[in-house]
């Protein structure tokens, strides 16, 4: 009975309690523990509770194990018959993957053989989680195929944190493909939230992409976001002879290769944003002949910095895309380049490229 009345005490604590013995199995693990750790085991060696991304089997014998700060925590603990604090940097098993968390532990030797181990900041382990969640969640909203209508396409969203303020879209409009790429201010969550609006609030079904801007501008406005928050847009609509395009305050957005060269379009306009009270968009067209490559990009290509501040810049895509044979091809060789010229990327990075 007493056992019983324990057990459903430990059960509902919100501390994140977890027992383990010398060999590193775990003999009890509570509800906050398991909800923390939603993708380990029932029972098992610790490693296989907590979802170690390791060989879990056999806690501390794989080749991964040297220097795990969670094993050494409790290993410690044992050793000097006294609590340990640490700070754990973990690499977990989920659903979409694997990733890192990072917590405080608190191991404390029982006697007989056992230590428990508490999660002093289960709350920001939890969150952890949670962002790892909107990642995974942000990563399905990106363009599923390789192809719109008739025309075939490629793309690279690299985010600079887990979950980014980019967002490619392609889509299909009256059978003609159609594309759109935004950048939404700011870093982190209130970039990602930003982003998930954009994908929301963009009205796919509309064919001018001018109309289009226009009515997210309209839907951005009754946020009443503060004058720090804005959007840039670039959306094209491919016809059978010609490119229909609009942008809000995007730079250098644009790229077109044809056999004469590579033409770099530009359309002076203002961001989505509070900053005007009647902001104008419009459409503009350019013609195009089969085997052209029609580039999409963000700001984060062109602004890329290497450790000597020089910026990647719009001659650096465009010198990219001068030997690209095909919008796959691009696409890869940017990123290539991009990764050798700035090793620790600060800016989202984002591009869309299609064969004509």
């Amino acid at each position: 009975m007493t056992d019983k009345y324990l057990r459903r005490i430990l059960d509902n604590l919100k501390t994140a309690v977890v027992a383990v013995d010398q060999d590193m199995k775990t003999v009890y693990s509570n509800r906050a523990f398991r909800t923390l750790f939603q993708g380990g085991a029932q029972r098992g060696m610790l490693g296989s509770v907590t979802a170690c991304a390791a060989n879990s089997k056999r806690c501390g014998e794989g080749e991964d194990c040297q220097g795990c700060p969670l094993l050494s925590a409790f290993e410690d603990a044992f050793l000097a018959n006294r609590e340990i604090s640490r700070r754990i940097i973990q690499r977990v098993k989920t659903g979409g993957g694997a990733h890192e968390i990072s917590y405080s532990l608190t191991v404390t030797p029982l006697g007989d053989g056992l230590s428990m181990g508490a999660v002093d900041n289960a709350f920001e382990l939890e969150i952890s989680r949670e962002l790892q969640s909107a990642k995974t969640i942000q990563q399905r909203l990106l363009p599923a195929g390789k192809w719109a209508a008739d025309k075939k396409y490629s793309y690279m969203y690299i985010p600079c944190r887990d979950i980014g303020g980019d967002l490619p879209d392609v889509y299909t409009v009256g059978g003609n493909a159609c594309g759109m790429i935004a950048d939404v201010s700011g870093k982190g969550i209130s970039a990602g939230m930003l982003s998930a609006f954009v994908k929301a609030a963009y009205d796919k079904k509309i064919a001018s992409p001018a109309q289009a801007i226009t009515n997210l501008s309209s839907k951005f406005r009754e946020l009443n976001l503060d004058e720090r928050n804005y959007v840039t847009v670039a959306a094209v609509r491919i016809d059978k002879e010609e490119i229909t395009y609009s942008m809000a305050g995007h730079n250098v957005p644009i790229l077109l290769k044809t056999g004469s060269g590579i033409t770099r379009i530009m359309l002076n306009s203002p961001p989505v944003c509070n900053w005007f009270e009647n902001p104008s968009y419009f459409d503009d067209t350019i013609p195009y002949q089969k085997g052209d490559i029609l580039v999409l990009l963000t700001d984060g290509v062109t602004e890329c910095r290497n450790d000597r501040g020089e910026m990647f810049g719009a001659d650096g895509a465009i010198k990219t895309l001068s030997y690209s044979r095909t919008a796959d091809d691009f696409i890869k060789n940017l990123e290539n380049n991009l990764k050798s010229f700035c090793h620790d990327l600060n800016d989202d990075i984002t591009a869309i490229a299609f064969d004509l």
